[in-house]
């Protein structure tokens, strides 16, 4: 019977770029998530949609299905003023706010002497990804978890997020 809309799955993951491991939460706290709300990478839930409880599965998740192709136009080069107080280092993640007041990730691509190069584009970007799952519980969610699209289990963490201590997430938005 395939996963619905408005119930919580709960899964275990190792996501693959090629042959290396960029993200996994196995034998971790399972990834705890509503389907259909759009929480997580969209190939990822369409692909776990028939799966069942217990079952194990590899899926290929395309790049446009998972943080999108890359995007060239995505960089900008900035003052170097504007990241005073920061040791600028290239490869490294910065956060900031973006125009719409949400939370922006940019990776540090070039640090010059007044300019610094920075890049929009998710770490993920352009990238084909494997997904190794296993589907560890599927249930209905309740009326007050259908209305907040947040399972009970995230609740305490109020952000419904899940990262690793790279800046990496594991398939959600």
């Amino acid at each position: 019977m395939a996963i619905e809309s408005n119930q919580v799955v709960s899964l275990e993951y190792e996501v693959r770029d090629g042959g290396k491991i960029v993200d996994s939460n196995v034998g971790g706290q399972p990834l705890v998530f509503m389907f259909g709300k759009g929480q997580i990478i969209p190939g990822l839930e369409s692909g776990i949609t028939d799966m069942t409880i217990g079952e194990k599965g590899d899926l290929l998740v395309k790049a446009a299905d998972a943080y999108g192709e890359y995007n060239d136009e995505a960089q900008q080069e900035l003052s170097k003023d504007q990241f005073a107080g920061i040791d600028l280092n290239v490869g490294m993640t910065l956060y900031g706010q973006g125009e719409d007041g949400g939370t922006v990730q940019v990776t540090v691509k070039e640090v010059a002497e007044e300019t610094v190069f920075i890049d929009f584009n998710h770490p993920l970007a352009g990238k084909d990804l494997m997904f190794s799952v296993t589907i560890h519980n599927i249930r209905d969610a309740s009326a007050d978890e259908a209305l907040s699209g947040v399972p009970a289990e995230n609740q305490a963490e109020a952000s419904g997020s899940c990262s690793t201590d790279d800046g990496h997430s594991c398939g959600c938005h």
